[in-house]
């Protein structure tokens, strides 16, 4: 027999954790114990096998940082983000915070050497739409690191202590794969705790509480919510950073509208156009802006117009207030 037991074990412990490098090696090892066998053409197969799995499934830099696999690949998204800090329009202040959260991580070899660790617990709180979801995005393209949704359907169970086993799982990756990990419509934790039994409520929150308070400052965990009222009180003192969103400004709601629609921006009466961004978040800006450019492309123009743009933001506000 070519392969020993121990690189049958070594060959699925590879496969299963996703190390591709690891499996080859472990194969090129089989094929050189069958080569001084004398099972030349085995040995052969097999190295033509290995080479031909590395040019097919060779990742770009980005796709091999993240490969959930195994329970994890049920728990997580990934995503690889290319929005910089440069495209997120917010205040100044909140813009400084993540600057200071990008600084603090790309130099947090030299904080840890004098016993300081980065900021890397984030939570994000404000209203829908407000670029929560895309500062996570940001910090991930910004760090060079992969972006790692949870999926709170494949998190949260009904079943006596499995979220919390889940939960264990989730932090335990987060300890070995350094990436952005992020909780997105966080509240959805705080809501099934109160619909579901007290104890295990009590325990899905004592986990979570533990898990975020003893993880370590290589990777980078955001947790975003729309509703802060319904957050525990005692969730706010284990996150390093809390910032809040809020509707964009007049003047933010124009520079949304003008880096969407970009080139198709003539002309505009900007000053009348925004007195209809009212109550508007980033997101429904951006929507308006892609309803507008659609329609005057469709209809043979090469620019959008002022009451094009209007009429667009004027359906958002209709939507938004129904």
């Amino acid at each position: 027999m070519s392969a020993s037991a121990d690189h049958v074990k070594a060959l699925v412990k590879s496969h299963s954790s996703g190390d591709d490098q690891a499996f080859y090696s472990v194969a090129l090892q089989v094929a050189a114990k069958a080569a001084r066998q004398g099972h030349h053409r085995f040995a052969a197969d097999v190295k033509s096998l290995v080479e031909a799995g590395k040019a097919e499934t060779k990742p770009s830099p980005v796709t091999a940082i993240a490969q959930p696999r195994g329970d994890l690949a049920d728990l997580v998204v990934a995503s690889y983000p290319e929005t910089s800090l440069r495209d997120l329009v917010a205040p100044s202040a909140l813009i400084e915070s993540l600057e200071g959260v990008v600084a603090e991580q790309r130099q947090r070899h030299s904080l840890m050497d004098q016993s300081f660790n980065p900021v890397h617990r984030l939570l994000l709180e404000g209203p829908p739409g407000t670029g929560k979801t895309m500062t996570a995005g940001v910090l991930a393209h910004e760090l060079d690191l992969p972006l790692l949704t949870i999926r709170l359907d494949g998190l949260l169970s009904k079943y006596l202590g499995e979220t919390a086993s889940k939960l264990r799982v989730l932090f335990d990756a987060v300890e070995s794969q350094r990436a952005v990990y992020l909780f997105d419509e966080f509240d959805a934790l705080g809501a099934d705790r109160a619909g579901n039994d007290v104890g295990e409520a009590r325990r899905i929150l004592n986990s979570f509480l533990l898990f975020i308070e003893s993880v370590g400052p290589e990777s980078i965990v955001v947790a975003a919510t729309n509703h802060r009222s319904i957050l525990d009180r005692a969730l706010f003192r284990r996150f390093d950073l809390v910032i809040t969103y809020a509707l964009p400004t007049p003047d933010e709601a124009i520079s949304v509208l003008k880096a969407r629609l970009g080139t198709l921006a003539g002309r505009m009466g900007w000053k009348s156009i925004s007195k209809h961004t009212e109550g508007l978040s980033h997101a429904e800006l951006v929507k308006a802006a892609e309803t507008a450019a659609k329609r005057s492309l469709l209809a043979g123009a090469d620019r959008v117009a002022t009451d094009k743009l209007i009429e667009a933001l004027g359906e958002r506000s209709s939507t938004t207030s129904g």
